[in-house]
């Protein structure tokens, strides 16, 4: 999810197998995964704490790897990347090419395993094109795919790919985001995290609750977002 650019000496290597040698598919859609989740049994001893509170729903947010090339340590959705060129992630047909992908990713970046996230209970809602700079060298300008599913997940998280987890309901959530503003603890957010929060998320949590997320689902426009 960068641009085209020859790989610094001192990167990471798996930052350099994700960059450099996967082989992806030629202008290949990126995604975005928004994942909520009910309370969720996962391996505590990694991060020592439960999603217990108040609200019967929780977003998972990850705190992206120090080692990212673009966006390091800063905190944005559950998952993020791009099809690889293989049968199953060329499929064009409703986005089933880009599911199978956001299936494969979540198991690489979350250890989630495959049959926690059937890839017909993946739902494209919509498409944002976005642009932003990440250090003057490396960037993001993509048409991203967020996707959003809702289940009972197994969490174990790849260090190489997340410094830290917090599953968040939406006022937890917004706390998150005032931090971000307000600049505490040293806490940011990715670019597209927060456009699709600020313009999305608190919408279709709403749908998801009411048990209408199916009637905000927008393939065909392209939302251009700054």
């Amino acid at each position: 999810m960068g641009d085209c650019a020859a790989p610094d000496a001192g990167m990471d290597a798996v930052q350099r197998r994700l960059m450099f040698e996967d082989e992806l598919v030629p202008l290949s859609p990126p995604f975005s995964i928004l994942l909520l989740i009910f309370i969720v049994p996962y391996d505590s001893s990694f991060y020592g704490r439960s999603p217990i509170n108040d609200s019967p729903l929780f977003f998972l947010a990850d705190q992206r790897s120090g080692t990212k090339v673009t966006f390091p340590l800063v905190w944005t959705n559950t998952c993020c990347s791009h099809p690889l060129y293989r049968e199953s992630e060329l499929i064009d047909e409703n986005s089933l090419g880009v599911r199978n992908a956001a299936q494969r990713k979540l198991l690489d970046e979350l250890g989630i395993p495959a049959e926690d996230v059937p890839v017909d209970q993946f739902t494209p809602l919509g498409r944002i094109l976005y642009k932003a700079p990440s250090d003057g060298k490396w960037g993001e300008h993509e048409l991203d795919y967020l996707l959003f599913i809702v289940r009972d997940v197994n969490v174990h998280p790849n260090p190489d790919e997340v410094a830290d987890i917090k599953y968040v309901n939406k006022d937890q959530l917004k706390e998150l985001l005032r931090k971000a503003d307000a600049g505490e603890e040293g806490l940011k957010l990715s670019p597209w995290f927060r456009l699709v929060v600020d313009n999305f998320l608190y919408k279709w949590w709403d749908h998801v609750e009411k048990g209408t997320i199916q009637h905000v689902a927008d393939m065909k426009t392209i939302h251009k977002l700054t």
